[in-house]
């Protein structure tokens, strides 16, 4: 997979980059021993860079809350990466301590803290090859104030973090001029914006068209496998926009030849001969403890528990999967609640036919968000789905997966109906807009962003310090005897999509 363009210069540059590694731990080794090969036979100027989410989405993440991943980048020797919305999972703080570990530049042009004048973090890091310049500036989309709202705002709402929003454009072209100024040859936009329009709008694309003076955009977020998107700037000229899928499904390579062709292309993991010994011996290292921590079996599955589809993408965010079904019922049956829920986006991988350990339990569920019981009215709830369920079929991380109700989505009208609350008796009742429900849901779908906000105002019933992947865990053990049996087999018919 290849994609070409044109500009102009002396002895080849090559610029290894990965996006969305998501604790895919065994990919490191491969792509810094395949930046360590070209570097030895001395033919290029050699360098690989991270464009976001590589703090969590497995077990690995979840257990060391970021730490095992911090250990192994640290060997990296990254010459610049930019912030993903998973680096803040655990908040400002505890990112802020682990880049420190991590000891690479950082480069974001629109995280400020807020009321501040300057960004948190440098809008570009610059590096010399030879005699060329090369800058990375790095963008983060806004859409993480949204997804991780708790990193962003204390418990009273008010504003600490700031990825401007209406200014993104702006700061990004700013940056970009900076690092003109200061004689960049090349500019490298390491992006988490995605190819894909988010809830707020924004893409990589888009990006693009709204600025000038950029030379490659290695973009993050979306999960997309792009060799080369070719995208018209604001002066009309074609920028080459790629991206490498997730968890080192390839290594991108950025190859900057010596008479200035900008050539882009994705190396498949498997096909790297090359390892970093050093890196394999930290991944190896971290194998092992994850393994001491979750080993034990807790259960047993006749089939795959459904996150994503063959071609890995995640439609547990925009239909009802068996996967989803049983996370919701474990909420709702630990909180004695009328109705369970998760968003999507919070069931991150499948578990495949066969015993099922903790590992893979905590692999499903991998935040350490904890459960709460809230109160909240049937018009809430009605406004909550039809927010949440707007954008289907576009896969979206807020869509909800239920228990205890089930309704209708129409992907068209963009509305829904049938909304009907389960009984006690196991019936099914037609929501009553001015009763209230108790719905078991996370701390994070309730206050810190989740289900784009809809529940924040709510009401508190219960405060809970059981962790969501403990629930599923319990639920599995205790209450279905450590099987899935035959009620899990296939989606239990919760959520019903029809286009009109």
């Amino acid at each position: 997979m290849s994609c070409h363009t044109v500009t102009a210069q002396q002895q080849s540059i090559v610029i290894l980059y990965e996006n969305d590694a998501h604790c895919g731990i065994d990919g490191y080794t491969k792509m810094a021993g395949l930046r360590d090969a070209i570097n030895a036979s001395d033919t290029a100027y050699a360098a690989a860079v991270c464009c976001g989410d590589f703090l969590q989405g497995n077990t690995t993440g979840a257990i060391s809350k970021g730490q095992y991943i911090a250990d192994i980048m640290r060997l990296m020797d990254y010459h610049a990466l930019t912030l993903g919305n998973h680096e803040f999972d655990y908040g400002v703080a505890r990112m802020r301590q682990l880049l420190e570990q991590v000891n690479v530049p950082v480069a974001c042009a629109n995280l400020y803290e807020a009321g501040a004048q300057q960004p948190l973090f440098a809008p570009y890091v610059i590096r010399q090859y030879g005699s060329k310049k090369v800058a990375y500036v790095g963008a983060t989309t806004p859409e993480t104030m949204i997804l991780e709202g708790y990193s962003f705002y204390d418990t009273n709402g008010v504003l600490m973090y700031d990825l401007k929003q209406q200014t993104f454009y702006q700061l990004v072209q700013q940056a970009v001029d900076a690092a003109r100024k200061e004689g960049a040859d090349y500019v490298v936009l390491l992006s988490h914006v995605g190819e894909t329009p988010q809830s707020l709008g924004f893409s990589s694309h888009r990006l693009v068209a709204a600025t000038r003076g950029i030379d490659v955009v290695l973009d993050g977020h979306s999960h997309e496998i792009r060799p080369c998107d070719m995208v018209a700037n604001l002066d009309g000229r074609e920028i080459p926009v790629t991206q490498t899928g997730t968890q080192f499904a390839y290594v991108g390579k950025l190859l900057i030849t010596p008479d200035g062709r900008l050539t882009t292309q994705l190396i498949k993991r498997a096909d790297i001969p090359y390892e970093n010994a050093q890196v394999t011996a930290a991944v190896d290292s971290i194998h092992q403890k994850v393994k001491a921590v979750t080993s034990e079996k807790v259960g047993h599955t006749d089939y795959t528990l459904v996150v994503s589809d063959e071609n890995d993408q995640w439609i547990v965010r925009g239909e009802e999967t068996n996967a989803g079904d049983l996370v919701a019922d474990a909420y709702r049956h630990a909180m004695k609640a009328d109705i369970g829920m998760e968003n999507g986006g919070g069931i991150r991988n499948d578990i495949m036919a066969g015993d099922i350990t903790y590992g893979d339990i905590i692999g499903m569920l991998p935040y350490d968000n904890t459960l709460r019981r809230i109160s909240v009215t049937g018009t809430q709830l009605q406004q909550m789905l039809t927010r949440c369920t707007a954008l289907t079929p576009v896969l979206d991380g807020n869509f909800p997966q239920v228990s205890g109700l089930r309704f209708t989505i129409h992907s068209k009208s963009h509305r829904v109906s049938d909304i009907e609350i389960q009984q006690t008796d196991g019936s099914y009742a037609p929501l009553d807009m001015q009763r209230t429900y108790s719905v078991a849901l996370t701390n994070y779908n309730h206050d810190a962003g989740g289900f784009f906000d809809c529940f924040k105002k709510c009401p508190v019933l219960e405060e809970s310090s059981l962790r969501y992947y403990e629930a599923l865990s319990d639920y599995l053990e205790k209450v279905l005897g450590g099987t899935t049996g035959k009620a899990y087999e296939k989606p239990q018919g919760r959520i019903k999509i029809i286009e009109d």
